[in-house]
């Protein structure tokens, strides 16, 4: 019961890595709001754990800004926050990759990281205590390529990561990263461009360990992250990717 107590808040809960770590948030104690896009897919994992489920585009200023005040007015104070949600554009060289889809993958997962923030870090720097959770990728580390602008959208969150633990540290807030290869989610196949026996075995030769990341390795990771067991742990971008990275 690590998290007993804490509240939170984790976006794209819905499916795949952000339903893993809520599910072991709640195992751990916390009180979870799930927010997705996708309402329905939120509310049936919300049922599962005991949490609440909210319908939020982390795109969206106001929609992120409404998020922010139904977690607060539901659990009194937000402990947590872990920017989960994130999407990809489709294998492409670098230079074929529309100008819509790069606006897209850089406003869901670069523009909601400022977002959150703006809403959220004044609420924790009044209360001098908060922990950020980023989920990255190894793409921000070891890019893949005909990812390129998905790998670029993954490497500013880890340095945002970083830039954002060095300012909040003074307001007892602390921001880490995972970054986890690719998984059993529902981006899993544009990731790959196709899902073949062929192409999975493709990429599983690139992991040392030979196995994807599952929504449970991201649960235990963002749980000792966003615990008291990690109080000393800031600024860190933790590889969770079976040695991917190596």
């Amino acid at each position: 019961m690590r998290l007993k107590d804490r509240t939170a808040i984790v976006t794209g809960a819905g499916s795949g890595f952000g339903a893993g770590i809520a599910r072991r948030f709640a195992a751990e104690g916390a009180q979870v709001m799930l927010a997705d896009i996708d309402e329905d897919a939120a509310r049936a994992v919300a049922a599962e754990v005991g949490g609440i489920a909210h319908r939020a585009d982390v795109a969206s200023g106001a929609s992120v800004a409404a998020m922010v005040a139904a977690a607060e007015a539901a659990f009194g104070r937000i402990d947590i926050l872990v920017n989960n949600a994130g999407i990809t554009h489709l294998p492409a060289p670098l230079e074929e990759v529309s100008e819509a889809d790069f606006d897209r993958v850089f406003a869901v997962n670069c523009k909601s990281v400022y977002l959150t923030a703006r809403a959220l870090v004044p609420l924790m720097k009044a209360r001098g205590a908060g922990a950020i959770l980023n989920v990255a990728s190894t793409a921000g580390l070891s890019p893949r390529p005909r990812l390129n602008w998905y790998n670029a959208s993954k490497g500013w969150m880890i340095t945002a990561t970083k830039a954002m633990a060095v300012e909040l540290a003074a307001a007892g807030i602390r921001v880490n990263a995972i970054c986890p290869v690719a998984g059993e989610t529902p981006l899993l196949k544009s990731f790959m461009g196709e899902d073949t026996p062929e192409m999975r075995a493709k990429f599983l030769a690139t992991i040392p360990l030979g196995r994807f990341s599952t929504p449970g390795d991201m649960g235990n990771a963002a749980a000792f992250l966003c615990s008291d067991e990690a109080a000393m742990i800031t600024g860190v971008a933790l590889e969770v990717d079976g040695g991917r990275c190596i």
